[in-house]
């Protein structure tokens, strides 16, 4: 996973933190799952990255 990706992918989830911590602060109900549902997205993003990454190491230690 490239930096570019780690970095942009953890800002989401801290937005998304954000978003929720806001959202149970002042009762808003919609703004804390939408904080959540970012979180998520963002963790699965994370989740395929390191798949990718998986499969690549594995790719290059065939080739050795």
């Amino acid at each position: 996973m490239g930096l570019k990706d780690k970095a942009e992918n953890k800002l989401d989830e801290l937005k998304g933190e954000g978003k929720e911590s806001a959202g149970r602060a002042s009762g808003d109900r919609d703004l804390e799952a939408e904080g959540r549902a970012e979180q998520t997205e963002s963790k699965a993003k994370q989740a395929g990255e390191h798949v990718k990454d998986a499969v690549k190491d594995v790719k290059d230690g065939l080739r050795r």
